[in-house]
């Protein structure tokens, strides 16, 4: 039932913990279920700081064995020597909670983060399309479940309640505008009011553990002038109880910093007559491949996942997804991949309405056209000719290298399904070691080579590789690279790489392996890593 017209709504925040947002990511990349295989034992996921590993979250069989987040690595093997450990991924979690926010706005007409693991979604006006709060709160329980989420959700007029219920009252809990909110707050925590740690330091020492030690003690004049005073050098409202406590009340607004989600590309044709013939479904596609490669040349980017909804006369919705290896807004590449797509289509008693959105896009600078279009006519593109094999053999059977930033060789790329999103632009890091010159070609594996005489300057003069004893007639280097101390243990050895050049005019790329009497390990070892030009 809608709310009566003129009335305005009272203000209704829904607040969303999802308590263990970390380990249910981990979960979901390890391919496990909660309780089940790697996760049935004590596990903890980890950041490395400068006075060692922070444990940052735990699974319920460790906290079984007494682990608790934000205790140190060591503490937690100390307690439970069997603990697996993991690293943590703050930022992925954080741009896994900005998705989830985009994601949330079913329930409201907008959300907001409340990092590092909750969302605040504004539901004013919106309970009725649930048939109630209760319903409401039953779909997002049931949404998040079947995501594999753990959340534990609270409805209130502000956001500090919603919060403070979701985190320390009971699962599911409303607080209508009609309750005395005072009285139903008291007995949580102080913590419940989102203050810092010190300052929770200094209730707790002053005895006051609950809330409604605040609203009892400070609720007149002369007792919040005596708490004012004692923190009235603090302006953020996390370090000021007084500020928190009118926030969670209502009495001083609280602003909150909405998630807007990007605008997606879409185009549609709406049908004068329903179209049962392919023909016209392939001409109807070829002009909102025209009008979308329009829509992404004026915003200055790329598609690289298109979807083709297609909407019966009976109701019947078919949707066709495609994904490229490359951001491309070129109609016709678009037209030919969606061709094998749509053969599959049933329009049954007429298709009336056809819709194309890029759900994903990337920036895409204006280029030279022709040539790209001569090679793809060649059968050149590398792009096009990724786009039809995936196509035809599926999104996961052809695999391409990426750069990495890593200033260890083997390291420096990473092999991915090209459908995936691209990591992090490494170039930036890469720049620094643009001075070095690498080899064309990197063995997969380096190989052992056996040094027959070392110069007191550190290089070989003949070396055995694969048989074959080679004279070594110039030499470049050394260019010294040394281990990862944030990946690696302390032990393993430095590297000092040549590129040498032999007798016969055939050039190399070799390290040595350690220096003698570096505490890490015998005689230095040599091998051979690459060919050069």
């Amino acid at each position: 039932m809608s709310p009566p017209p003129g009335n305005r709504s009272p203000r209704r925040i829904l607040s969303i913990w999802l308590a263990q947002l970390s380990l249910d990511r981990w979960r979901q990349a390890a391919g496990c279920a909660r309780g089940q295989g790697e996760d049935a034992g004590p596990l903890v996921l980890i950041t490395e700081t400068a006075h060692g590993p922070r444990i940052d979250a735990v699974n319920d069989a460790g906290r079984a064995a007494g682990i608790r987040p934000r205790s140190m690595l060591a503490d937690a093997r100390t307690l439970c020597p069997q603990v697996a450990v993991h690293p943590s991924d703050p930022a992925g979690d954080l741009d896994f909670l900005e998705r989830l926010a985009a994601w949330a706005q079913r329930w409201g007409p907008w959300t907001a983060m409340d990092a590092p693991d909750a969302l605040l979604v504004d539901i004013t006006g919106a309970a009725h399309l649930f048939a109630g709060e209760e319903r409401l709160l039953a779909d997002a329980a049931a949404l998040f479940a079947k995501r594999g989420l753990a959340a534990r959700l609270a409805i209130a007029p502000t956001a500090g309640a919603a919060w403070a219920l979701s985190h320390y009252g009971p699962d599911r809990v409303i607080l209508s505008p009609d309750d005395d909110a005072v009285a139903r707050l008291s007995g949580l925590p102080v913590a419940a009011l989102r203050l810092d740690e010190d300052v929770l330091v200094i209730l707790r020492r002053l005895g006051l553990k609950r809330i409604g030690d605040l609203t009892d003690r400070f609720a007149e004049r002369e007792g919040r002038d005596a708490l004012h005073r004692r923190f009235r050098n603090r302006r953020a409202p996390a370090a000021n109880p007084l500020v928190r406590l009118d926030q969670l009340l209502g009495k001083v607004p609280e602003p909150l910093l909405p998630v807007i989600p990007p605008q997606m590309p879409l185009v549609q044709r709406r049908l004068v007559e329903p179209i049962r013939h392919r023909d016209l479904l392939d001409q109807v596609v070829r002009d909102l491949a025209a009008d979308m490669a329009r829509e992404l040349e004026a915003k200055g980017e790329g598609a690289r996942r298109l979807e083709v909804g297609v909407w019966r006369v009976d109701g019947e919705v078919i949707v066709r997804r495609l994904e490229m290896a490359a951001a491309t807004r070129d109609a016709a590449h678009i037209c030919r991949l969606f061709a094998a797509k749509l053969d599959d289509i049933d329009a049954g008693f007429g298709i009336e309405s056809v819709r194309m959105r890029a759900s994903w896009s990337e920036p895409l600078d204006l280029g030279q056209r022709d040539l790209e279009a001569a090679a793809e006519d060649h059968g050149t593109s590398l792009a096009a000719c990724v786009d039809r094999l995936t196509v035809r053999l599926g999104p996961h059977a052809v695999r391409r290298p990426v750069p990495f930033a890593s200033h260890i060789p083997e390291r420096a790329q990473r092999w991915q399904p090209p459908l995936e999103a691209e990591p992090p632009s490494p170039h930036g890091f890469q720049e620094q070691l643009a001075f070095h010159a690498r080899p064309l070609k990197l063995l997969d594996r380096a190989e052992p080579i056996a040094v027959l005489y070392a110069t007191p300057d550190g290089f070989p003069q003949k070396f055995r590789w694969r048989g074959e004893v080679h004279e070594v007639a110039r030499v470049e280097g050394p260019e010294r690279i040394a281990p990862e101390w944030w990946r690696e243990k302390s032990t393993v050895r430095l590297r000092d790489y040549y590129r040498i050049e032999d007798g016969a005019g055939r050039r190399y790329w070799i390290y040595r392996h350690g220096l003698i009497g570096d505490g890490r390990g015998g005689m230095p070892d040599w091998y051979l890593q690459g060919l050069c030009a």
